[in-house]
């Protein structure tokens, strides 16, 4: 997977992304990450990527013309690729665990780093990219967000994560957040290990993370729940936990 990241500060990179899982990927060549100076790309001698915004207010606005160069030298370079093309922004579609899938099926992705009040709104369609929330909060550049990004993209890409088995059980993978998880020591300071994962039963292993995955979805992100796609036995186990609740309210 080829991933190209426009901003102004490229020594920002790859800061985490060059280490762990992700620069691992990156040393087997299943990611190839490159940084583009925005800076490169300006017209005038102060290097200006930045301009008062048409109507008055307060701070800058980052310019067009920038951006639509870098883009048009990317393109350039990979002529044969179609890239998915992003821009993070508080304005854009929230970026959920089915839009990284989405996005891992894509051999080349580019990341556009907006700052300042904002990017000129012709940037996106000039550039032919999206605009893509991580979350309904504000950061003081994209930079960031172009990381969590490409994390939550690269992690889902063949071979990039050991266990391909823990990728597809991870929260939001099947609609629901993930079952509690617990290793050694058995007990630490009056806290146990569920007595169902040290009995061996898989059958009941099996059951009790997919009743856990549901109560914890069901108590803290019931917005997941989708009762349209789940299977007979989600259905009676939810029913069951919905029913559990019922009983502790009225007691």
């Amino acid at each position: 997977m080829r991933i190209d990241v426009v901003t102004i500060f490229p020594e920002l990179f790859p800061g985490p992304l060059g280490v762990g899982v992700l620069g691992r990927a990156r040393e087997r060549g299943l990611v190839d990450l490159a940084v583009w100076d925005l800076r490169a790309y300006t017209a005038d001698r102060h290097r200006s990527v930045d301009d008062a915004p048409y109507g008055g207010g307060a701070g800058m606005v980052m310019k067009v013309e920038p951006f639509v160069r870098a883009m048009e030298a990317v393109r350039a370079v990979h002529p044969a690729t179609h890239p998915v093309v992003l821009l993070p922004s508080p304005q854009g579609a929230v970026f959920t665990q089915a839009r990284a899938r989405a996005y891992a099926s894509a051999p080349h992705l580019v990341l556009l780093c907006g700052r300042y009040e904002g990017v000129d709104d012709r940037v996106a369609p000039l550039a032919g990219a999206e605009e893509v929330s991580i979350g309904d909060y504000v950061l003081t550049g994209g930079e960031l967000a172009a990381m969590v990004i490409i994390e939550a993209v690269v992690r889902l890409r063949p071979g990039v994560v050991g266990d391909d088995a823990s990728v597809a059980g991870d929260s939001f993978s099947a609609g629901l957040l993930d079952f509690p998880q617990y290793t050694r020591p058995v007990e630490f300071r009056g806290l146990a290990v569920p007595d169902v994962l040290l009995s061996g039963h898989h059958e009941a292993i099996r059951r009790w993370r997919r009743r856990e995955a549901l109560r914890r979805t069901l108590d803290r992100r019931p917005d997941l729940i989708d009762e349209s796609a789940l299977d007979d036995e989600a259905r009676e186990l939810l029913a069951e936990l919905r029913r559990a609740a019922a009983e502790h309210r009225r007691a």
